[in-house]
């Protein structure tokens, strides 16, 4: 769901959480937004590239007002497949929003983060800003490739069946 939302950041409260995208490897860019109706939602203001420091990303983060648009996405905890998050060493595989906010000591936010499309803001000047507008919609329609290989796999199986049946019966003459 697309959403819009005003209101001031909270640089103390990002997160760096790591990313793989068209631009290369990185970080999403977690940043608590205090709503001007005064709830609290995270925000993933985009993508920075790989070197940058949690310091540097709070320090690029506008402190005065700021309007976002962007996708509503629900939180990934756990970190990813291969990698659990470690919140002591500011390793974040995936946007656990309950894990991050307890790190940041926030207690009441928004289940939910959004994926920033668009941000009107004044950043600070000389700062390198996230990239926003990453998100990935596309959900490939693999059903047939998939179809076709079971079936394909069903038949060689049979085939192998067949065979070893053969085998056996002309074993036993």
């Amino acid at each position: 769901m697309r959403v819009a939302l005003a209101g001031t950041y909270q640089p103390q409260a990002t997160a760096l959480v790591r990313a793989a995208t068209e631009l290369g490897t990185g970080y999403w860019t977690l940043t608590l937004l205090q709503a001007d109706d005064g709830r609290q939602v995270w925000v993933n203001r985009g993508y920075l590239p790989s070197g940058t420091s949690l310091a540097n990303a709070r320090a690029a983060t506008p402190t005065g007002p700021v309007q976002v648009v962007g996708l509503v996405r629900v939180s990934e905890p756990g970190g990813s497949l291969l990698q659990a998050n470690e919140p002591a060493q500011e390793r974040w595989y995936s946007r656990d929003l309950a894990a991050i906010a307890r790190t940041r000591h926030v207690a009441a936010y928004a289940p939910v983060f959004v994926d920033a499309q668009q941000e009107q803001s004044k950043p600070p000047a000389g700062t390198k800003q996230p990239v926003p507008g990453l998100t990935v919609i596309y959900f490939p329609d693999n059903h047939l490739v998939y179809a076709l290989t079971w079936f394909t796999l069903c038949a060689l199986s049979l085939f192998g069946i067949f065979l070893a049946w053969r085998r056996a019966g002309r074993s036993l003459a």
